[in-house]
């Protein structure tokens, strides 16, 4: 993936070490995820492999963010400030972006809505025993069981929204609404779990078409 961005490298401004701070966002949530330094040829490698690249102050080298641990970030979208002292680099992380906290340096550091903590959970109810889990019990089912409560629930999402719409000053048709979308999203993930799909496969084609919607048609 090649990150949205017309930045010029050689056109920002580096302190007097040659590093400027990154702000690293996550593309889906909005979360704020951490804050590293990167120098010109980080910025450079970065734009190339849309991968994030920065420099590590500690060690005094490049350093490619997730290469011994996994947690990669490919760069979506890089932006400057008015400045062009500090980068945001908005990416699709592919795990946690911390040494310390599950997710972010920031943490707390709430998101509008955010799913990996849910795949966490069903991953650890696979493991559980049917009699003790409605997510072992639905896995145990198969696919075919839970594609179809998936169509079950978003006809039931789609009534909410048709009755939530039909009276938009109901704060119980809103929940209704909420707690449909809430058992949809919850049955998805579960068949993305029974099939082997990972939320990050989700993530790369969103990020790949917000990417191509802001490219003009030839």
């Amino acid at each position: 993936m090649t990150p949205t961005t017309t930045i010029d490298p050689a056109a920002l401004t580096y302190d007097d070490r040659g590093l400027l701070p990154v702000v690293v966002q996550d593309v889906l949530s909005g979360a704020v995820l951490m804050l590293a330094y990167a120098n010109r040829e980080a910025v450079e490698l970065t734009l190339s492999t849309g991968q994030a690249h920065f420099f590590s102050r500690s060690r005094q080298e490049l350093w490619h963010k997730g290469a011994t641990s996994g947690n990669t970030q490919a760069v979506v979208e890089m932006l400057q400030d008015c400045d062009r002292d500090a980068l945001l680099v908005r990416a699709l992380p592919a795990g946690p972006a911390c040494h310390l906290y599950p997710r972010s340096c920031f943490e707390p550091n709430a998101a509008e809505f955010e799913l990996g903590w849910l795949r966490r959970v069903l991953a650890e109810r696979a493991e559980a025993q049917p009699e003790e889990s409605y997510t072992a019990r639905l896995l145990e089912q198969g696919v075919d069981r839970i594609a179809r409560k998936v169509a079950e629930e978003a006809g039931e999402t789609v009534i909410a929204g048709v009755r939530a719409d039909a009276e938009p000053k109901s704060a119980e048709r809103r929940g209704d609404l909420a707690a449909e979308a809430a058992d949809l999203v919850y049955h998805l993930l579960v068949l993305l779990q029974a099939t082997g799909v990972e939320l990050a496969d989700v993530a790369t084609e969103l990020g790949r078409r917000h990417q191509d919607s802001g490219k003009s048609p030839s």
